[in-house]
């Protein structure tokens, strides 16, 4: 097993990471900002480096600070987490032209699935149906305009290295597509470190369906089911879910089998995601593969009981897969709600911030993954997502109360954050049914946030 791991990362995901190598008996070693010199993840692991200045471009995009960082503390491997460097195939050659491994696939591949334009080119070639799009990379804005009018608008404009919605834009006229692609690319610069962009026909209405896959280097590949991620604002997952309810068995097999063939036509190495969208008559097309550790994983550790860090950890020491197809068992129905610093009644602005006091629910059947504690900071410089509860039951319902009740529990002071909001989702009918897509915050948003308005204490109201 690897020794001792540089977690390239911050907040609740470099919290995961550090407690998952302190119960493999794996030395860690934090990289901060100097914005983030108290935090959880920094007093967590072994040792520490700061790494720079609260910029991300400055500390945690900065790739050769880190790989110093490495090297003075003989780190053998790096975890990078998700968002940041995770898909940076740059990044992932550095390590291993310094001898340590990149907890994840091989640069190769992350040129080949981790960027978006090259996943797609790829796909094709293996008869994996994909949304009709850019052949590659957009060269240029007038690139992007003619492309545009050859599949037709609305249109998405999409990060090339990127994911969880940034260096996104949606596009629905030739007039604003020259600010569409300036915006997108400069949030994709500054998320990713690489401003390449290209384009997809949008698909109105879709659900957003996701697959779990693992790999290991010995050419097995397995995945772990699928996840609802349909509940997004402005291409931000809010609420996931697992399995996806209401999926029929035919359309379930075909997404997961088509899975497992992508990741095994790129020679995939470790935990990753397809991610498709699914029409209403439940069409799928290919949309991307994270190349990383995705947010929601937790929905689909409890449905399996498969510990997904813990397997990325052991692939990159060089062990096989310990579990065949056959061996994953599903069971029962999982709820992630990200719990975000934010305003919902100022268009959820972002509500950075001291934490003043902090209460996390418990009882059976809850999970929360945080790195926020009394007296810890929200920064304005990072994102907002200040935690992730996740409920189980032995039925979708039976998780869905117990996330009412969670929810319920659970106390923020000195920041608003969208706890009251991701409440009254739980209560929504078509939520309830199942019968949403990712138009669910276009039909519902404005009358959630009109009902929240007429609630003296938004926190009180739950």
């Amino acid at each position: 097993m690897l020794k001792r791991v540089l977690v390239a990362n911050r907040g609740e995901i470099a919290v995961r990471i550090i407690r998952e190598c302190i119960d493999r008996n794996i030395e860690t070693v934090a990289v901060y900002s100097t914005e983030d010199e108290s935090a959880l993840h920094v007093i967590l692991a072994n040792d520490a480096v700061c790494i720079g200045s609260p910029s991300p471009r400055d500390s945690y995009l900065n790739m050769e600070n880190i790989i110093e960082a490495a090297l003075g503390k003989q780190c053998d491997g790096i975890h990078p987490g998700f968002g940041f460097l995770s898909e940076n195939s740059k990044f992932a050659r550095l390590c291993r032209e310094n001898g340590i491994k990149f907890i994840g696939p091989s640069p190769e591949i992350i040129e080949a699935m981790g960027n978006k334009a090259a996943a797609r080119e790829m796909m094709i070639s293996f008869d994996v149906p994909v949304v009709p799009g850019s052949d590659g990379v957009l060269k240029n804005v007038k690139d992007a305009e003619e492309t545009a009018k050859r599949i037709g608008y609305p249109v998405l404009i999409k990060a090339s290295a990127g994911g969880g919605g940034r260096g996104m834009r949606r596009v629905d006229s030739p007039e604003s597509m020259e600010r569409a692609f300036e915006e997108a690319g400069m949030e994709a610069e500054t998320a990713f470190g690489d401003r390449d962009l290209y384009m997809e026909k949008l698909i109105l209405n879709p659900r957003h369906i996701e697959v779990q896959v693992i790999a290991d280097a010995y050419g097995n590949v397995i995945h772990l089911g699928e996840r609802n991620c349909s509940i997004q604002r402005k291409n931000q997952k809010m609420l996931e879910e697992a399995p996806a309810f209401g999926l029929d068995v035919r359309t379930r097999n075909a997404l997961c089998e088509t899975a497992v063939k992508a990741a095994g036509v790129s020679n995939y190495e470790g935990a990753g995601t397809v991610e498709f969208v699914l029409d209403g008559e439940n069409n799928f097309y290919f949309i991307e593969m994270n190349t990383r550790i995705q947010v929601e994983h937790p929905v689909t550790e409890m449905i399996t009981g498969i510990n997904i860090v813990g397997e990325q950890l052991k692939i990159a020491s060089g062990l096989p897969l310990t579990i065949a197809q056959e061996d994953v068992r599903f069971k029962g129905h999982a709820i992630e709600c990200r719990i975000c610093a934010e305003r919902p009644l100022e268009n959820f602005a972002p509500s950075p911030g001291m934490v003043d006091f902090i209460h996390f629910p418990g009882g059976n059947g809850v999970r929360v993954e945080s790195a926020l504690h009394s007296g810890s900071k929200v920064s304005p410089y990072y994102d907002s997502m200040a935690g992730k509860i996740i409920t189980y039951g032995d039925t979708r319902i039976e998780a869905v109360r117990r996330m009412r009740r969670a929810l319920g529990e659970m106390i923020v002071r000195g920041i608003e954050t969208t706890l009251s909001f991701q409440y009254m989702i739980l209560y929504n009918k078509s939520f309830l049914r199942g019968d949403y897509t990712t138009a669910f915050m276009d039909e519902n948003a404005a009358t959630m946030i009109e009902f929240l308005k007429t609630a003296d204490d938004m926190d009180g109201m739950i």
